[in-house]
């Protein structure tokens, strides 16, 4: 059954329940921002703490409007031969072997250097056409026909230079090819999510080319609500019990916080335990499920009795 994408966008609640029913819980904020972004054709700059789940709504989008996800990851010196485009040099030189051989074929009836060097030029213009050239991510999302979803994640990791590459992509859907010319987006052009760690200030021109989301840490109900639908299996007093030891830890001076995802693995790892209720040795021992870093674990160790008692006598 095709899906009418339309009707899921039609209503910013209608939106938000359709993103619930695909296990993504979120507030009336995020969902606002997808729908702004569907009916007005624009990006979405998604900036917040790592794990918060801005990829994972890029991921959920796709699946909900049924589209595919095409996915770029940045890095430092990504540049567009990695995220647009190249040209397949392995298939030219195999064209221009073959062309060395047949040469006296090519040239046959040429009269003179100038008509020989004109008809080399017409096979030069061949090896630079659509037959040897290689779509990465970002024309392959132009090229979608149907529309897709396009992740630009961690664009914070890239450099300044990429982020110029993606200014023409961002404000019309085309990019400019030299030798080919513009390609632009087909009929639907590709929904954007670009995401951020805060690692570095993204440029005001791109900011300008997108709508701004930020997502928090989400407070004890939100996150109870998340980890209800992605571990529904977990009993409901344990739920709040480890929901409200990650806030406490949220509170403490940490080198990383523990963000949703974390939250979620060790919901996992307590089912998978067959917890009940948390307590001091439990916690010590799938600790670093939640914490990264052996310096915020020994930090935490001390503070683990009180706080493991305050939420259970809660």
């Amino acid at each position: 059954m095709v899906i009418d994408i339309a009707k899921i966008a039609e209503t910013v609640g209608s939106l938000k329940d359709h993103l619930e029913e695909h296990r993504y819980i979120c507030s009336d904020q995020i969902a606002t921002a997808v729908y702004l972004s569907y009916h007005l054709r624009k990006p979405i700059l998604i900036e917040g703490p790592p794990g918060v789940g801005k990829t994972e709504l890029a991921k959920t989008t796709a699946e909900m409007f049924e589209l595919p996800l095409i996915r770029l990851q940045c890095y430092e010196g990504l540049d567009e031969a990695k995220a647009i485009y190249e040209w397949k040099y392995g298939k030219q030189l195999l064209y221009t072997q073959v062309l060395k051989e047949t040469l006296d074929e090519v040239l046959q009836g040429a009269k003179g250097f100038a008509q020989s060097i004109s008809r080399l030029h017409e096979f030069g213009d061949i090896f630079f056409s659509e037959e040897f050239l290689e779509p990465r991510p970002l024309l392959k999302a132009l090229r979608e026909e149907d529309g897709c979803v396009l992740l630009i994640d961690e664009v914070d990791k890239s450099d300044h230079e990429f982020e110029s590459l993606l200014l023409e992509i961002l404000s019309d859907y085309q990019v400019s090819i030299p030798e080919i010319g513009t390609v632009k987006a087909t009929k639907e052009p590709p929904m954007v999510f670009l995401t951020s760690n805060n690692t570095r200030e993204i440029s005001d021109a791109l900011k300008r080319r997108c709508l701004h989301l930020y997502i928090p840490f989400p407070d004890v109900d939100l996150e109870q609500r998340i980890i209800h639908a992605r571990v529904p299996d977990i009993p409901p007093e344990l739920r709040r019990q480890l929901v409200e030891f990650i806030q406490e830890l949220r509170d403490l001076d940490l080198k990383k916080l523990p963000a949703i995802s974390e939250t979620i693995d060790w919901a996992r790892t307590l089912l998978l335990l067959h917890a009940e209720s948390l307590d001091p040795q439990l916690v010590r021992d799938t600790l670093n499920v939640i914490l990264k870093f052996q310096e915020d674990i020994e930090n935490v160790d001390g503070e683990i009795t009180a706080i493991t008692s305050k939420v259970v006598k809660h």
